[in-house]
């Protein structure tokens, strides 16, 4: 984080007293943002369909392909691709200590079959969207932080004051007729 001045002399590092609205598959606000049922099923066939790839290969390519905002866990990545192999649209072999995962002709008619954005050009298009937003609720919590842990009674009650009135006047932003 960063040390703030206050009134010329330093004052201890800044640490927010709650946690930020995003977190590890906490959504739309960044993080890692939650996969619908399926992304990470279709990012498997689409993936392997470009060549043949082990589970941790898998884990790393889905970061870098979305930018490092999708991350999906092992916990769901490993049990996916064993289903898709149950459901014999996969097969794996050995190769280097590593279960080596390639499509079966039934998974290759599976990806012909789909169509769309890439899951995880979706993730990186949502968090592109969804950027401003969370740069300013980002802003928000920091100062809100800040008259927390450096304000008077006084500035602490009206910082509640304007973020009751915040929160009244985005509400009324989804009421009004578009």
């Amino acid at each position: 984080m960063f040390d703030c001045e206050h009134s010329g002399k330093p004052q201890p590092r800044f640490h927010p007293p709650f946690p930020p609205p995003w977190g590890a598959n906490l959504g739309p606000l960044g993080g890692n943002p939650r996969a619908r049922r399926g992304d990470v099923q279709t990012a498997i066939l689409g993936l392997i369909a470009e060549k043949p790839m082990h589970g941790y290969q898998i884990l790393q390519e889905l970061a870098e392909r979305s930018g490092g905002v999708w991350k999906p866990s092992p916990g769901s990545v490993y049990p996916t691709l064993q289903l898709l192999e149950d459901q014999g649209l996969l097969t794996s072999e050995q190769a280097g200590g590593k279960r080596v995962f390639s499509l079966t002709d039934e998974g290759r008619a599976k990806v012909a079959e789909q169509s769309g954005e890439a899951p995880w050009d979706e993730f990186a298009s949502e968090i592109e969207r969804l950027s401003p937003s969370r740069e300013a609720i980002t802003g928000l919590m920091v100062a809100t932080s800040q008259v927390l842990h450096a304000g008077s009674p006084e500035q602490v009650r009206k910082m509640v004051e304007v973020l009751g009135e915040t929160r009244k006047s985005i509400y009324r932003i989804l009421a009004e007729d578009e």
